[in-house]
């Protein structure tokens, strides 16, 4: 019989990279999943189940962040730091108990979409009657133009801004672990599963992948130069397995050095850093203020991220050894690459 691990063997086994990990989820959000996570396994609850209720609970925020009031907006981010907790808890217990379903993973990719437009939609609602800032309480008031600066936050900005960043994160992490410790996927793949379903009777699995697909597609569109890197590697060693395992030590060793210096970027442009912006605007009764900060702030370190990264493509490109591609060889671990207890990191389940 297996021996249950501990709860400290449990939660490293949650985390993929030290690298990748952000300090309040580390510290915070995923402890915390993971006691949920053991509560709904003793008590025989499925993990979509867990992700259907999160996406309430990003509703009922939203619907405590149209008010004004300070008590109910501080209930919405309760509400908020709970759909969180619950999205973080959907992955582990799926884990812990083996049920990790296609239907799972279009729920989770929904759930977190879904709390960000209801929000959106209510800091609208809310502001259109409300004056101008500046303008006396007479005066004239946001209406439909509020509607227009949300959509530049969340549909121009937000958006792009995340898919971007997730990208790149699941790119250090395939170079880092191999393909298996990577949700690394090219849009090639994903349109091949997609072509092989029967198009009677898949409907969800079909659209599933469709969607997918295409936003696979989006990041590749985005970053040029990784692409050309990518491919380069491919044609030399064959297969995109074979990349981190047969890619010469020290260029794989240079690449992740720099990847790593990006990684904080992607952790600010994910759920941590706008949720903490949406609590502060909202309890102050600014929460236009939020949507500056996503198409200020966000876009210009989103715009740095992305030119440092395809400049780190292209200089990689060029630093490509020449000649006859390298022996296979173990995708060995750099004194950098510990999980988060400090140990040497495995390829993990999320």
């Amino acid at each position: 019989m297996q021996e249950e691990k501990t709860f400290k063997q449990m939660l490293n086994d949650s985390f993929k990279s030290a690298d990748t990990e952000e300090w309040l989820d580390v510290h915070f959000t995923r402890p915390i999943g993971l006691m949920f996570a053991l509560m709904w396994r003793r008590l025989g609850v499925h993990p979509n189940a867990v992700t259907i209720l999160s996406i309430f609970l990003g509703l009922g925020a939203a619907i405590m962040f149209y008010h004004t009031d300070v008590w109910l907006n501080l209930l919405g981010v309760l509400l908020l730091m709970l759909a969180n907790f619950c999205d973080s808890t959907d992955g582990q217990l799926a884990r812990l108990t083996g049920q990790k379903t296609l239907i799972g993973r279009m729920l989770d990719g929904f759930a977190s979409n879904m709390w960000f437009f209801c929000i959106y939609v209510a800091i609208c609602l809310r502001l259109m009657p409300q004056p101008l800032p500046g303008a006396h309480a007479l005066g004239p008031v946001w209406g439909a133009w509020i509607w227009v600066l949300a959509f530049i936050a969340g549909v121009l900005s937000h958006s792009p801004q995340g898919a971007l960043a997730d990208y790149y994160r699941q790119i250090h992490l395939f170079f880092l672990l191999g393909d298996k410790g990577s949700e690394f996927n090219t849009s090639d793949e994903q349109q091949a599963i997609y072509d092989n379903l029967p198009k009677h009777g898949a409907f969800w699995p079909r659209a599933f992948y469709y969607n997918y697909t295409n936003y696979c597609r989006g990041q590749e569109m985005r970053t040029p130069n990784f692409q050309k890197l990518y491919e380069a590697l491919l044609e030399r060693y064959h297969n995109k397995e074979s990349i981190p395992e047969q890619v010469p030590e020290e260029w794989r060793r240079r690449f992740l050095e720099r990847s790593r210096t990006l990684m904080p970027f992607t952790n600010l442009l994910t759920f941590n850093a706008r949720a903490i912006t949406i609590y502060i605007t909202c309890l102050l009764n600014c929460p236009w203020v939020y949507l500056l900060v996503e198409i200020v702030v966000f876009n210009m370190m989103a715009v740095y991220m992305h030119n440092a990264h395809e400049r780190l493509c292209r200089e990689m490109l060029e630093a490509l050894p020449e000649g006859q591609q390298q022996p296979p060889s173990t995708v060995e671990q750099t004194d950098d690459s510990q999980d988060v207890a400090g140990q040497p990191v495995g390829v993990n389940a999320m």
